[in-house]
């Protein structure tokens, strides 16, 4: 089983690594525009694994959780970036949305 590491965590090691083998973050321009790239590629394997559209050569092979890990590791770059502690902004965030949507979905008869 893989070591489970907490949401601080992940943003302590992203730190270290650009510190010590990435050199440098890049600006945060920068990586908002990498994070879009990388939301794109995420997008591009999800609607050929789960949409309609087939895959193309380029894309067979790709896979989804690494996919999945750029975007978190570039979102983790903004957070560290500005300021955000991703494991207390996620935390209330959760709260907000539990709160907001208590009845919401369970009471959508779409659902």
């Amino acid at each position: 089983m893989a070591e489970q590491i907490s949401i601080a965590e992940a943003q302590q090691q992203v730190d270290e690594w650009i510190k010590t083998i990435g050199v440098r973050y890049f600006n945060e321009l920068t990586n908002l525009g990498i994070l879009m790239e990388e939301v794109g590629e995420l997008s591009r394997i999800m609607v050929r694994r789960f949409g309609e559209q087939s895959f193309k050569e380029s894309d067979k092979g790709k896979d989804l959780g690494d996919e999945m890990a750029d975007v978190l590791w570039v979102l983790i770059c903004l957070a560290n970036q500005t300021g955000v502690d991703l494991q207390e902004a996620f935390k209330k965030n959760m709260e907000k949305k539990t709160k907001r949507d208590k009845d919401r979905h369970i009471n959508n008869d779409k659902l």
